[in-house]
């Protein structure tokens, strides 16, 4: 099993963070009693700036219903660009692919959005359907284990992973909540695509997927994710995420790499999830990495902010891109997210 291709697509709709501030403050006024705590917690973020899915002048939508009407159209454009682009570059025809894995948390509809995309770039008909809803952040990673597992029993076929976040389109205008501040400053819009392969499949290049590994951590429930009402999804965030982290990632990756007979100093290369800054500095420390090991995910960060699902496989594509490592390097790919759970997937460049 491989990683063939990784490609990402944004929104034509960009804004640096002191844009983002000032809408704001338009938007709240008087509502938002001190409004220098926003900006401290948009500063603190480390985002430099971010694609929005709408024009700012768009937002706020109507309601619920608009909003999901806007996340389906522009998560149809937005995956297209993404699979066209890590079809191209894997070079594998449409009727290689034999199942297609569609992850998000933003938004929902039926038929899904791998199945429009079926229709809409015609791909082919006997593709397997697998949309994914519910995992949030760790959906990214998690995706690529499912699909592992799909290529691991049809080992001659190719597999399709889109995620589309579009967090802007669950913002909360009258939510005045610390969840909600940080999310408005934190949450971006992408999509990304990931191509994976069967150890039989004829052609193309990547790191090998050596195995992978799904942690529960019981009763960790509201820790992250929605609460969902007529308005749309809430944000639930809390400050217990860095301390989740700290308390089982390290112990997590020792155990599954010590049954892969490794250890973490075999690890030479890190993709991990664009949480925030806590989270990206709760992993170093629970990870004991080297300086520097994270800085793919720190740039990422600063680049499209926080896209939830696709984040970490905006990391993979930079790191495919622009810093593979040397043939035979052991790396991980890691997320964390709702539930609270953990991904982890062993990767041999």
């Amino acid at each position: 099993m491989r990683i063939l291709s990784a490609a990402t697509a944004l929104p034509a709709n960009y804004y640096p963070q002191k844009v983002l501030i000032d809408a704001f403050r338009k938007y709240w006024g008087g509502r938002l009693d001190r409004f220098d705590v926003l900006e401290r917690l948009h500063a603190a973020t480390q985002v430099d700036g971010r694609y929005l899915a709408l024009p700012l002048e768009s937002y706020p939508q109507a309601n619920w219903g608009d909003s999901n009407n806007s996340w389906i159209e522009a998560s149809l454009q937005l995956g297209e660009e993404a699979v066209a682009k890590v079809m191209k570059a894997a070079q594998v025809a449409a009727e290689h692919i034999g199942a297609f894995f569609f992850v998000s948390i933003t938004g929902v509809c039926s038929p899904s959005i791998e199945g429009r995309l079926i229709n809409r770039m015609n791909l082919s008909q006997r593709m397997k359907r697998i949309p994914i809803f519910g995992l949030g952040c760790v959906a990214g990673a998690a995706g690529i284990s499912r699909a592992a597992d799909y290529v691991k029993a049809y080992p001659k076929q190719a597999c399709l992973l889109l995620s589309v976040e579009l967090c802007s389109l669950t913002v909360q205008p009258d939510d005045l909540s610390a969840a909600n501040l940080i999310s408005t400053g934190l949450f971006g819009d992408g999509a990304a695509a990931v191509m994976i392969a069967g150890s039989e499949y004829e052609g193309g290049g990547g790191p090998e997927i050596v195995d992978t590994r799904s942690t529960f951590y019981r009763n960790t429930e509201d820790v992250m994710g929605w609460d969902i009402s007529g308005k749309g999804f809430k944000i639930v965030l809390s400050r217990e995420v860095p301390e989740v982290v700290l308390k089982n990632l390290g112990h997590d990756a020792d155990q599954f790499l010590a049954d892969n007979g490794l250890s973490r100093k075999d690890i030479k290369s890190w993709v991990i999830h664009t949480g925030g800054p806590k989270v990206l500095e709760a992993t170093e420390k629970a990870l004991c990495l080297p300086a520097k090991s994270l800085d793919a995910s720190w740039q990422c960060l600063r680049k499209t902010g926080n896209l939830s699902s696709a984040s970490v496989l905006f990391v993979l594509e930079e790191v495919m891109k622009n810093r593979r490592p040397e043939p035979g390097t052991w790396g991980i790919l890691a997320a964390m997210g709702p539930g609270f759970c953990s991904e982890l997937v062993l990767l041999k460049w």
